[in-house]
């Protein structure tokens, strides 16, 4: 392997054990805690339809999420390299995963949809610069499945 390397640890732990552990697939909760040093926790469960409580953040939330953040964060550094001043951002991804008839499963897509306002640059430079950021996505250069974004570029 070339190049720097980065490392990342989390802990993610169940809290779900309603008295009689995993005895029945009905008999435990979904819920965990992912923790990763001193950064606040994450509340997690199980998506809703895998019997996950809707009010805690799923893997699939966090994957789609996952997504969206860093090629946020890199079209904000293209940007701020490229003279294009953003002053607001707003991405609302999707996320599209299928179920076989076994319980297994995989995304098949994840979409950006990013709103940007710009106050200074070309417009048409900050339309650009989400393909170079999809580009360098670390994120998105790890997944299997494609990430589609559809910008929209508005000026205040």
């Amino acid at each position: 392997m070339s190049g720097r390397h980065h490392e990342y640890s989390t802990t993610v732990t169940w809290i779900g054990n309603r008295g009689t552990g995993t005895s029945g697939y009905r008999d435990y909760s979904r819920d965990h805690v992912i923790a990763a040093g001193a950064k606040p926790d994450i509340p997690g469960s199980a998506d809703p339809a895998f019997r996950g409580d809707a009010e805690r953040w799923n893997p699939e939330d966090l994957l789609v999420a996952s997504v969206s953040a860093c090629h946020k964060l890199w079209y904000l550094h293209l940007c701020a390299v490229n003279g294009v001043v953003v002053t607001a951002y707003e991405d609302h991804a999707e996320g599209l995963m299928v179920t076989e008839e076994d319980g297994s499963g995989r995304f098949a897509e994840v979409v950006l949809r990013p709103r940007v306002t710009i106050s200074s640059g070309d417009r048409e430079r900050a339309a650009s610069l989400h393909h170079d950021a999809h580009e360098k996505c670390f994120i998105a250069n790890s997944v299997n499945f494609p990430v589609r974004c559809e910008p929209v570029i508005v000026t205040d």
